[in-house]
């Protein structure tokens, strides 16, 4: 049985209706395509799903659907992270009552705390719920490094069980898997860095590319999970244009409209997000096109 939170684990993009409300049907398709395509767990409500411009209740309906149509298959690991303590304990409680398997917690942004207050957060995070906590460390967007003695430390509270490490440092990366416990999950932010990272000893990753290729994501990080890093390699570099457009500008806009001209979702965003520039909806369709993926799809109900 696999362990659980490892592989690939899809950062799920939240739909949205034209008028901007959650598109609950959509929310719930694409987790059964997820799932019917290989991928090993899903991630609803991190960044990846505009998750600043979701309401409380909206977050949990969103993981209700989607623990829902996992059905026990795969896991959910719910995002509940923010720079407010004690909304960031109530939010992980209501993750655990919507069903969630384990939690997603992002640093604490703009207040950017030490280590010790790092340490505080999570370990009071960690006494609010019982399920099992992994730490998202990205520097870039939150101002925070986590670095490997403060995680060390971290993994020592029996429920904070890993890291989705996207500072893009893949000396820290090594460090963090030298300090860390053999059994602390270490698990790629960046789908690029996945194959190397998981060559020192990574666990695998929470991707964004999975959105729209979860089966080949899954084949990749199985092959180097048993250790074939020739076919890794080669699914890695066929796939890398896609895991560097879908950063052409801020995600999810280009994954976002990928998948909607996918016809899987309508392209429609929360502000401050918007859809991409022209010249990088053409970067993104020029990809697509390059690897084979269906363009100008309309989503269907």
């Amino acid at each position: 049985m696999r362990t659980k939170f490892t592989g690939v684990g899809t950062a799920l993009i939240t739909p949205f209706t034209t008028s901007g409300a959650v598109d609950e049907a959509a929310v719930r398709r694409l987790a059964r395509r997820q799932i019917d395509l290989g991928i090993h767990f899903l991630v609803p409500c991190g960044t990846t799903g505009e998750v600043p411009t979701l309401t409380g209740p909206e977050r949990r309906r969103v993981v209700e659907i989607v623990v829902d149509e996992a059905r026990g298959q795969v896991p959910v690991l719910a995002g509940a992270g923010g720079y407010d303590t004690h909304e960031v304990a109530h939010a992980a409680k209501e993750m655990q009552a919507a069903g969630a398997d384990g939690l997603l917690s992002v640093t604490p942004y703009y207040n950017r705390p030490t280590p010790e207050g790092l340490y505080a957060h999570y370990s009071a995070i960690a006494a609010a719920t019982a399920l099992p906590i992994v730490v998202y460390n990205v520097p870039g967007r939150t101002g925070c490094n986590v670095d490997a003695q403060t995680l060390a430390r971290l993994a020592t509270i029996p429920t904070i069980v890993g890291v989705k490490e996207a500072s893009g440092n893949m000396s820290q990366m090594a460090d963090i898997i030298r300090a860390v416990p053999d059994d602390f999950l270490v698990l790629a932010g960046d789908d690029a860095v996945t194959v190397p990272l998981m060559s020192i000893g990574g666990r695998g990753l929470i991707s964004v590319c999975s959105n729209q290729i979860p089966r080949e994501m899954a084949e990749m990080v199985e092959a180097a999970e048993r250790g074939d890093y020739q076919t890794a390699r080669r699914l890695h570099q066929r796939l890398l244009g896609l895991m560097q457009v879908n950063f052409c500008e801020s995600s999810p806009g280009p994954v976002k409209f990928s998948m909607a001209q996918m016809g899987l979702c309508g392209e429609t965003f929360r502000l401050p997000m918007v859809s991409p520039r022209q010249a990088s909806k053409d970067k993104v369709l020029a990809v697509m096109r390059e690897l084979g993926l269906p363009v100008g799809q309309t989503a269907t109900a």
